[in-house]
């Protein structure tokens, strides 16, 4: 039952994307990446067998990514108090990732997946989009 709500829920926040104003949005997600190299002391384009997706001040950096199938994906919050989850459609929700935790997933399926984050999405319009290419 759990999971068909979900997955109604995640259907529900995509079928009216908010629009966001681009320039804000990357300079967001600037100030997420500097977070994120200051916590690990390198890029996250530099994380070996994975896409990161930095999780920050209740957006995701990139909101939408395009990988290849048999990708890992992984969220990483690099947010100073607040934690995030991330609800993959059709899988349960994850535990919460807290300040430098991260959430991993593995695209095999080749499409668009909807995400969000469980707590955010609704209030923040938190979630994001994988497409999976063969």
């Amino acid at each position: 039952m759990k999971r068909a709500v979900i997955s109604i829920l995640i259907s529900c926040a995509f079928a009216q994307p908010a629009l966001a104003d681009d320039a804000k949005q990357a300079e967001l997600c600037a100030t997420a990446e500097a977070r994120y190299i200051d916590m690990f002391g390198h890029p996250s384009a530099e994380e070996e067998g994975v896409t990161v997706v930095t999780m920050y001040k209740y957006n995701f950096c990139p909101a939408e990514i395009t990988v290849k199938v048999g990708t890992i994906v992984r969220w990483v919050n690099v947010d100073k108090r607040t934690s995030h989850s991330v609800i993959v459609k059709g899988e349960p929700e994850s535990d919460r990732a807290f300040p430098e935790e991260s959430i991993e997933f593995m695209f095999l399926t080749a499409g668009e997946t909807p995400y969000l984050c469980g707590p955010h999405w609704e209030t923040y319009d938190m979630i994001g989009m994988v497409t999976v290419e063969e």
